[in-house]
């Protein structure tokens, strides 16, 4: 079986909940502290090993592609100052083994499309999807999210949804499994309906935003069609795929930071200030002056 070497990431969103921030700028370039949402999540697939990186971007995101390219002139301008220390930074943000590759996504026609656009590159393959407006924090030392689940992939061989419950009133805003015990470290899905109404919510375990996928999902979303809201949604994939093999439901080991929302954006901001070796006894102290 292959490994997992690739990672998707839907960034062709316009990012609405956030204007005017994000009428000019991607909303995955928004700052937590000192590094963009976009690059947490690479930052994440790197920790699981992913080496080919694959964006699917829209309008308007010109940014995300400037930001993992080489910036001749700023790295020339922070060599003359002596500024060694910000140079590493801005050279490493993206190891120079790993290839990043644009896709553009021409209509906004839901999360399911934007996977779908990916097939091209992603072949044959075992691959990840990450979104970046959930920020998955973990304790130092501990692996990444995406690492946690492709280690239960490389055993499984089965795709992998990370989950958490949610409030029962929040299940209209998430894709809501049922799962059945598997193993110890996953659970068997055993239906998957999305966004239900939390009257008609069968559980408040929701999928959030990491995947580890089988490549036969390609061909699940291409035959679903439009779903719910008229997009292609790839909820109804996963359901078409477990008519056929298994799907698991992963508890992760860390937080997440819906940072797609103006409260958990600001959540995470407050929660890695208070974690950022620069700024966090400052921060801590100021915070406490707030009483």
């Amino acid at each position: 079986m292959s490994r997992v070497r690739k990672a998707v990431f839907p960034v062709a969103g316009m990012g609405t909940r956030f204007l005017p921030a994000t009428k000019a700028s991607p909303k995955e370039m928004m700052p937590v502290v000192d590094k963009p949402l976009i690059q947490y999540a690479v930052e994440e697939a790197l920790d699981a090993g992913i080496t080919e990186m694959v964006f699917i971007t829209g309008r308007s995101k010109r940014a995300i592609e400037d930001h993992f390219d080489k910036a001749y002139e700023l790295e020339a301008e922070l060599q003359a100052r002596g500024k060694k220390a910000l140079l590493e930074v801005v050279k490493n943000i993206v190891p120079s083994h790993v290839n990043c590759i644009y896709i553009r996504q021409m209509e906004p026609l839901g999360l399911g499309h934007a996977v779908l656009c990916a097939e091209p590159v992603v072949g044959n393959e075992p691959f990840a999807v990450l979104l970046a407006d959930d920020l998955m924090d973990v304790c130092k030392g501990k692996p990444s999210v995406t690492h946690q689940m492709v280690k239960v992939y490389d055993k499984e061989h089965a795709s992998i949804l990370a989950v958490q419950e949610v409030p029962m009133e929040e299940t209209k805003s998430y894709g809501i499994v049922s799962s059945s015990p598997w193993n110890k470290e996953s659970e068997r899905v055993n239906a998957i309906v999305e966004k239900p109404d939390p009257k008609d919510a069968p559980t408040n375990l929701a999928v959030v935003g990491r995947y580890v996928l089988n490549p036969q999902i390609f061909d699940r979303i291409r035959k679903v069609g439009k779903g719910a809201g008229g997009e292609i949604q790839l909820t109804d994939g996963i359901a078409a795929l477990l008519n056929d093999q298994p799907v698991l439901a992963y508890r992760f080991d860390g937080t997440r930071f819906d940072c797609g929302s103006k409260i958990g954006y600001l959540k995470a901001t407050v929660e890695l200030g208070l974690k950022h070796p620069e700024v966090a006894d400052e921060f801590a102290s100021y915070l406490a002056t707030l009483g």
